[in-house]
């Protein structure tokens, strides 16, 4: 029953992102922004998405049962924290900017120079957040359908191509508020059942009154920490969150959203950090993801279907999401085709759909490198963190600091960061077997403080450089983001 019921939730996912090919009409920005018409309540649900996929649950559940409460809560609290700070800040005044990526920002802002490394950054951060998305499809569908992990990274990416290719952002928004539906009702029957059938008890040292996770660094609150920073602020550049935020209708529908997206996010994701330590000792020491362990041999095969089915729906909605978005840096911003045109052409489109296909396969090669599930989505934010968020958010607030600040914060940061990330033994408390250089300099009590150093270092030098450099004419407004200089939302017909 759960193999046949997540194999017809792949189906109906599959099928509405055809369906909703129909609301592209051939029409770039419709593929792109879903021709910024969205409501905030569309809206809000593609943004709760972002954090109920199985990169954030499975994730949250695993870290939870391993280290903590406070380990596996630490991401949907700082996802929530980035979309409230993305409400207060930053979504009037990026809606009204009328850009259609995040680099275009950079552009207008520092120049063509930081608009290319701020390209190359996403994409790459973003091949991250798509693997490891990828890697709890994988270990689901070896868990229900048997076959092996590798088989199941490589049937997910065609079946989320599928649909990205044809439905662009309107797919992420047909699948994001059906599985929005989905979940609400799967946590609800999830918690139920488990506080009726097994309480909710947790190990020694693990639950929520353990505080020590958050204020002793033997119990891991430095990396806590760090994860909930670096996702509540290195998600802030997010290009797959800036998109979805660009297809709503008007800059207060963008806040709206977010401040729902933010409360939802929280609903719906820390009762699975309770679920999880609760399943620790029902479960025992079995391997794989505990969430899918507790729902394939311990939950009766409804509830089952639709919890699954839930974090597939969100999982192939985020999916979608990053390769649409990265599709459209690479294309519009790393590629430049039609730059020069007045209007968003039928080429720019065809352009965004084959881009699709180089990143599904780097997050493939990822998600097979580094089989975990919640440590690559805080990875992918952490990098963000320490390069593009400093420029970013003072870029948009603050007059002084040009190119050469950019730069210079951009090249530090990243510096610091890979560094440390090279060089540390440990990712987030997981062993660090992507990129690692055997060393006597740095020790796994690094893990989690470089976070803030390259941070830290990223800040620091921007505020440096633009402290001595010259300052903008005393006449410039106030607004560091010029008027586009053509209708990008125009369609070529």
């Amino acid at each position: 029953m759960v193999v046949a019921g997540v194999g017809l939730c792949m189906l109906v996912l599959t099928v509405s992102g055809l369906v909703s090919a129909r609301r592209v009409r051939g029409d770039s920005a419709n593929y792109l922004v879903a021709g910024r018409t969205l409501s905030a309540g569309l809206v809000g649900a593609v943004l709760i998405s972002q954090a109920v996929d199985s990169n954030a649950t499975v994730g949250n559940a695993d870290l939870a049962a391993a280290f903590g409460f406070w380990a596996g809560a630490a991401l949907p609290i700082g996802l929530a924290l980035c979309l409230l700070l993305m409400g207060l800040f930053f979504a009037r005044r990026m809606h009204a900017a009328n850009v259609v990526t995040l680099p275009e920002f950079f552009r207008r802002r520092f120049g063509r120079g930081t608009e290319l490394s701020a390209s190359l950054l996403t994409v790459a951060s973003f091949g991250l957040l798509l693997a490891g998305n990828l890697v709890a499809l994988g270990f689901l569908l070896e868990r229900f359908l048997g076959v092996s992990y590798t088989v199941g990274i490589l049937i997910t990416i065609p079946l989320a191509l599928l649909y990205t290719i044809t439905g662009g952002m309107f797919a992420s928004v047909y699948t994001g508020v059906a599985q929005v539906a989905i979940n609400v009702v799967g946590v609800i029957a999830l918690v139920v059942w488990m506080g009726s059938t097994h309480g909710f008890t947790a190990p020694g040292g693990l639950g929520a009154g353990n505080l020590d996770q958050l204020t002793s660094a033997d119990s891991g609150a430095v990396v806590n920490w760090a994860t909930i920073i670096a996702l509540g602020l290195g998600n802030l550049v997010a290009i797959d969150l800036m998109q979805r935020g660009f297809s709503s209708r008007s800059p207060g529908t963008a806040q709206r959203a977010c401040f729902s997206a933010s409360a939802g996010i929280l609903l719906f994701c820390l009762p699975l950090s309770f679920v999880a330590l609760a399943a620790v000792g029902v479960v025992g020491d079995a391997e794989g993801p505990i969430l899918y362990t507790l729902l394939g041999e311990h939950a009766p095969a409804w509830l089952a279907v639709i919890v699954i089915s839930g974090i597939l729906a969100a999982t192939v909605t985020t999916v979608s999401g990053v390769l649409l978005s990265t599709a459209s840096v690479l294309v519009r911003n790393v590629l430049q085709v039609d730059a020069g045109s007045a209007v968003m052409t039928p080429r720019i489109m065809t352009a965004t759909r084959w881009a699709t296909l180089p990143m599904a396969a780097l997050g493939a090669v990822v998600a097979l490198r580094v089989p975990q599930t919640g440590i690559l989505l805080t990875l992918a934010f952490d990098l963000l963190l320490a390069s593009l968020v400093v420029p970013f958010a003072l870029g948009l607030y603050w007059q002084r600091g040009g190119a050469a600040a950019a730069a210079a914060a951009i090249v530090v940061g990243m510096g610091v960061r890979l560094t440390f990330f090279v060089l540390t033994p440990t990712i987030y408390g997981v062993e660090n077997t992507l990129f690692h250089v055997d060393n006597d300099l740095v020790s796994a009590s690094a893990d989690g403080w470089s976070t803030f150093w390259a941070a830290g270092a990223c800040l620091v030098t921007y505020v440096a450089v633009a402290a001595v450099s010259r300052r903008r004419a005393a006449d410039e407004g106030p607004a560091p983001l010029p008027a586009p200089a053509v209708p990008d939302l125009a369609v070529a017909r």
